[in-house]
């Protein structure tokens, strides 16, 4: 008996191209791999077809975390942690896109609108993220960015803005604390990267000290939420850098 080969159905528009069926996800790969999983082109692709959407958060992301930070992912899923199907789009995002604060009512130093945008290229650090941990969470591993900075926001001054991933959330004494505080989720926004919901960390000793002095920040303005997945969005203000006479002789 002949095989008859699957015909995909794209369900996104009734004028969609697709309609006529798709190429196979193999081939799909191959062209993908050959743009070095160009995440524009993954974007572009995944905003007209729903096939497409859906195999490229299951494959294509993916492949595109691993290979902008493999050291990161293979840490990430390393004693038996995984990310679900579904979360690597949002993870593919975290690595490239600052969410800023595009309604300016997120963070306690920031008033004014500062709108999102794509980085071409971040360093996370996991001896960063340890900084932003409270000393019992101190065993749980997040990697978080080197500040985006955002300079001369008027009276906000030079503010940073950086992001974050928690390494097995679920499971993690961060998670745990919250919930035994009964952390607060924020009323109205939810998580730039997965639209879970967020909980502040506005309660005291849930920031250290030590974060401000990592992040080149002043004392206590730095905070941060983290969502029900574990993705973290944070701001600080920046400490100025030197205008002494001497610097500007030289």
């Amino acid at each position: 008996m002949e095989l008859v080969v699957k015909r995909y159905r794209c369900t996104h528009s009734a004028t969609c191209v697709c309609l006529k069926g798709h190429i196979s996800e193999d081939a799909m790969y191959l062209v993908f791999e050959h743009m070095k999983w160009n995440p524009k082109m993954i974007a572009i692709f995944s905003s007209v077809c729903k096939w497409f959407d859906e195999f490229a958060k299951r494959v294509l992301w993916k492949e595109f975390c691993h290979s902008r930070a493999p050291k990161m992912m293979k840490d990430l899923h390393s004693d038996g942690s995984h990310i679900v199907d579904g979360n690597w789009k949002a993870l593919g995002k975290l690595l490239i896109y600052c969410s800023a604060c595009p309604r300016g009512d997120l963070f306690g130093n920031i008033h004014v609108p500062i709108p999102g945008h794509f980085v071409y290229r971040t360093r996370f650090s996991r001896t960063l993220g340890k900084s932003l941990l409270p000393p019992q969470c101190r065993s749980d591993v997040l990697y978080v960015s080197e500040s985006c900075e955002h300079l001369d926001q008027g009276e906000e001054g030079d503010l940073g803005l950086f992001r974050g991933i928690f390494k097995s959330f679920a499971g993690s004494n961060m998670k745990k604390m919250l919930i035994e505080r009964q952390a607060k989720f924020h009323p109205n926004e939810a998580c730039p990267y997965c639209k879970t919901k967020l909980w502040h960390l506005m309660q005291p000793n849930m920031i250290p000290t030590s974060a401000s002095g990592r992040l080149d920040a002043d004392e206590d303005s730095v905070e941060y939420y983290v969502c029900l997945n574990g993705h973290i969005i944070g701001s600080c203000t920046l400490m100025p850098y030197s205008d002494s006479e001497d610097t500007k002789e030289e």
